[in-house]
C-alpha cells in the first residue's frame, strides 16, 4: 500500500504531487529544490547553500519515513548549470558515508522557480 509523506520539515509541494511516497520500505522522495520550508524563502546564495538546503529537505523527509541518508540508494541531481558540479559535489559528497548512492546528475534548461539544484531520490529501508 502507498502512504504520501507529506510534513512540515520540507517544502510544500508546487504542484499536483506529494513530497515523498512510501510503498513499503521503499521511499520515492520527489524533486528538492533549495526552499526553506519554515520561512518559505528561496536559497540561492551560492551553489553550496543552495545544496545543503536541499538536502536538509530530503534528511527531513527520510526522517518522517524512520529513514536516514544512509538509506538512500539512488538520486537524481539536475542543475541548471553544469559549471556548479564541483561546487555542488563536494557539498553532496560531505552528507555521504563510504557507499554513496548511484546518481546521475544532468544540466537542465530551466527549473521551478528557476532554483540552480534539484535533487530526487529513491531510499530502501535496510
Amino acid at each position: 500500500m502507498k502512504k504520501s509523506i507529506q510534513i512540515s520539515g520540507a517544502p510544500a509541494p508546487i504542484g499536483p504531487y506529494s513530497q515523498a511516497i512510501l510503498v513499503d520500505q521503499t521511499l520515492y522522495v520527489s524533486g528538492q529544490i533549495p526552499l526553506n520550508p519554515f520561512t518559505g524563502d528561496l536559497v540561492l546564495e551560492s551553489i553550496e547553500a543552495s545544496t545543503h538546503q536541499v538536502l536538509k529537505n530530503i534528511t527531513a523527509l527520510l526522517k518522517e519515513a524512520g529513514m536516514t541518508l544512509d538509506d538512500i540508494v539512488k538520486c537524481s541531481i539536475f542543475l541548471k548549470d553544469m559549471n556548479d558540479f564541483a561546487a555542488m559535489n563536494a557539498v553532496y559528497g560531505s552528507y555521504f558515508g563510504t557507499i554513496p548512492p548511484a546518481r546521475e546528475t544532468v544540466q537542465v534548461a530551466k527549473l521551478p522557480l528557476d532554483v540552480n539544484v534539484e535533487i530526487s531520490c529513491i531510499a530502501i529501508k535496510q
